[in-house]
């Protein structure tokens, strides 16, 4: 299981995947919130945990992204 930062909020993130995963099934169970990266309309790009993602508007911006660092 692989570890990233929110580009947000900076939370720490276990994403789930990799050979390290393939035999272990109970990490699906302790894989934490989680994230995504997300492709803006603008092309950027962002890793955002779960709960970021959730607190973006319908239609999010960069400056969407940016704000919830704040």
């Amino acid at each position: 299981m692989g570890k990233r930062r929110c580009d947000a909020c900076g939370t720490r993130v276990e994403v789930p995947g990799g050979v390290g995963d393939f035999w272990d099934f109970g990490s699906l169970e302790k894989a934490g919130p989680g994230g995504l990266t997300l492709e803006l309309g603008d092309g950027s790009e962002f890793f955002l945990c779960f709960d970021c993602i959730e607190r973006l508007p319908e239609d999010p911006t960069r400056a969407d992204v940016d704000a919830l660092s704040e």
